[in-house]
């Protein structure tokens, strides 16, 4: 194991504020509407992980929200950015499917060159996950398989489907964290953590193969949402209830922060959910 301390890459993130979160309807198993959210902890929570990441040296970009969409403050899942190129999304569920819409404007609006409305339904970083070599795309519940080979296509990068099969972990970015992308060299491998009760037993097979030295995360870290983190490469930032994963990050040299959003996991989302990257080319 590693235990340098390692370097952190400055990062731009795309976050959108809380304003008109709620939980009104239930489109995933941690969403109950007889549960009531306290907005008002929500957008301190929120605020909190914006500033911590602007104290770490990233740039936070705003998106303004829209009162007809509550689950917009989710912002990871609006798009998925690589070298510049934004795919976005289609939502799987009524619900949501308005914001796609609001994400391509704004990418438009913003100076990406290169936008895609997808013909196929993804939604993001929730199920695309980027390392410098390849895409990890999952898929069972929400984004269709379909869509990894129009990401593959428009990336023109590799693109490896994983099967969840655990309705809590709809989402891929619930249930693996790349902890640093490598290199997209030969032995520049990148680094994950990741629930192995998620997956299927082929996927399963596939992670081992490709990540051998994983962080494999136990069932109290996963369920407590400690995979939908967010690494810089030497900072992880993830849910602090995950306690089990803050001694294995340290002896493999990062630095876990542990951030308290509570009430946005009402929601079924936490620190990776709501934090998009603008990856520039």
């Amino acid at each position: 194991m590693r235990t340098s301390r390692r370097s952190a890459t400055p990062r731009r993130y795309l976050m959108c504020p809380p304003t008109y979160f709620r939980v009104s309807y239930s489109i995933n198993p941690w969403m109950d509407p007889g549960k009531p959210v306290d907005l008002a902890l929500a957008h301190t929570q929120w605020e909190d992980l914006r500033d911590r990441y602007r104290a770490l040296g990233h740039t936070v970009e705003e998106l303004a929200p829209d009162p007809a969409f509550p689950d917009m403050v989710f912002a990871a899942n609006g798009a998925t950015v690589v070298d510049g190129r934004v795919l976005g999304a289609r939502f799987a569920f009524a619900e949501r499917h308005g914001e796609a819409a609001v994400h391509t404007a704004w990418y438009r609006a913003h100076g990406f060159p290169a936008v895609r409305e997808p013909r196929n339904v993804n939604e993001g970083e929730g199920d695309f996950v980027v390392t410098a070599s390849w895409l990890l795309a999952g898929r069972g519940f929400r984004s269709s398989p379909l869509s990894h080979a129009e990401a593959q296509e428009y990336f023109a990068r590799p693109v490896i489907g994983l099967d969840l099969v655990d309705p809590r972990y709809y989402h891929l970015d619930t249930a693996l964290c790349v902890l640093d992308p490598g290199s997209g060299e030969p032995g520049g491998r990148a680094e994950v953590m990741y629930y192995p009760g998620a997956f299927s037993a082929g996927s399963r097979a596939v992670l081992a193969r490709l990540f051998p030295d994983a962080l494999l995360a136990g069932p109290a870290d996963a369920a407590a949402f400690g995979l939908n983190a967010v690494s810089d490469g030497r900072h992880v930032l993830l849910p602090q209830a995950a306690v089990g994963l803050f001694g294995p990050l340290r002896e493999r040299g990062y630095e876990p922060i542990g951030m308290d959003l509570t009430e946005l996991l009402k929601g079924g989302g936490s620190v990776k959910c709501v934090t998009g990257e603008l990856r520039s080319g």
